[in-house]
């Protein structure tokens, strides 16, 4: 009974396959949309792919058209080839603004970007791509279903870039160019306002000043000083009970014995 079984979906396999082979080398089009169409509802989106691309430039501008470029671009989505799908449902969006699958399609499209978006330390062209695509897909669509996932996107990559810019200031400090770490960590504070960074950066920026001073040219000494006990101050504007309060202090204390021993030239 098993063996017959056996032989019998062996036989089915075949058929199913021999068909697929027959259709997919075929030239009948109105055959590959349908099996593509069947394939494609049956989540089998390799075989459905390679039925599309064969059909996709014959049915432009038909009525069918609609429907299949939909599917096409969410079988690259389905397939996770998400530079693919991000394109592709860009230009369905284009070509069919008035479609009940644009919406979909936009965000689908915001969403792969978002995919797409690597980890902080890279290069972030897809990151700001997604979330330009997120917040078109928010403002376009204000009362979406998926308004709440596309705001946790858009948070999640802004964070990915307030990270990197992060890194890099810290990175200008460890290599000791303290002018650069200063100017990064200004321009951190300064575009982000809310980042759960700006502690750490206020007080590298801080750190950066005292220690371009300590290391400057006698002539230029006195004046760098000055500044780090400014950028003091305004660390402990906002963070005067911090955890970082008594490095910070202790930073200060050497700065004023060095401001003490500085003698000022007589005229």
């Amino acid at each position: 009974m098993r063996t017959s079984l056996l032989i019998l979906l062996v036989a089915i396999l075949n058929t199913s396959c021999s068909e697929y082979q027959k259709v997919l080398k075929g030239e009948d089009v109105l055959e590959k949309y349908e099996m593509a169409e069947k394939l494609y509802e049956a989540e089998k989106y390799k075989k459905a792919l390679k039925l599309m691309e064969q059909v996709v430039p014959v049915y432009r501008g038909k009525p069918q058209a609609e429907k299949l470029m939909y599917m096409y671009a969410n079988t690259f989505y389905q397939l996770e080839d998400f530079y693919l799908a991000g394109y592709q449902f860009e230009r369905f969006e284009t070509s069919y603004p008035n479609s009940d699958s644009v919406e979909v399609a936009a965000y689908r499209s915001a969403r792969s970007y978002y995919e797409l978006s690597p980890r902080y330390s890279l290069d972030q062209v897809d990151t700001y791509k997604g979330l330009e695509k997120l917040q078109e897909y928010i403002d376009n669509y204000p009362d979406s279903e998926l308004r709440t996932e596309a705001n946790g996107l858009v948070a999640e990559l802004r964070g990915k870039l307030e990270k990197k810019s992060f890194e890099v200031a810290k990175q200008f400090f460890r290599i000791s160019d303290y002018k650069a770490a200063i100017e990064s960590f200004d321009n951190f504070i300064t575009d982000n306002p809310g980042s759960s960074y700006r502690k750490e950066a206020f007080y590298g920026r801080y750190e950066a000043a005292y220690e371009l001073a300590i290391n400057s040219l006698p002539h230029l000494v006195k004046e760098r000083l000055e500044k780090a006990k400014e950028y003091y101050n305004n660390f402990t504007k906002y963070y005067g009970e911090s955890d970082l309060k008594s490095d910070a202090d202790e930073i200060l204390t050497d700065i004023d014995k060095r401001l003490a021993k500085i003698v000022e030239p007589t005229s």
